[in-house]
């Protein structure tokens, strides 16, 4: 069973950097979609960064673009979001979400009914 466990929210000022883990067990043998998720309040879930463990480009909400980054660890099994430039807008309860996928291409945000692991989301706050 997957397990996944975020870490790394928090409050900061505009213009301030965060970087978001979550950490994966479970995992059984073969590629995986990973991918970071938001819902701020009063607003549908969106996606904002996936990737595919088993290489090639990753997936950026329009929003992030230039500012966030998304990576896999595979020795520690954990992905990291990287948070840069972080605006008010930014503010939301950030979810780290994985399913097996054999192919890079259903890692995108369309494929987001396919996640079906989810951690248990980490609060992040940017002030202005």
């Amino acid at each position: 069973q997957v397990q996944l466990v975020e870490s790394g929210g928090g409050a900061v000022q505009a213009g301030r950097s965060l970087r978001l883990s979550c950490a994966a067990s479970g995992f059984g043998y073969g590629t995986y979609c990973m991918g970071w998720f938001r819902q701020a309040a009063g607003k549908e879930r969106e996606g904002v960064a996936t990737l595919f463990t088993g290489g090639g480009s990753p997936h950026y909400a329009d929003s992030v673009k230039g500012r966030f980054t998304i990576s896999y660890d595979h020795a520690k099994n954990t992905a990291y979001l990287q948070m840069n430039s972080l605006k008010p807008e930014d503010t939301a309860v950030y979810y780290c979400a994985a399913y097996a996928g054999p192919f890079g291409e259903w890692c995108a945000f369309r494929y987001e009914h396919r996640y079906d692991n989810w951690g248990q989301g980490t609060q992040v706050a940017v002030s202005s």
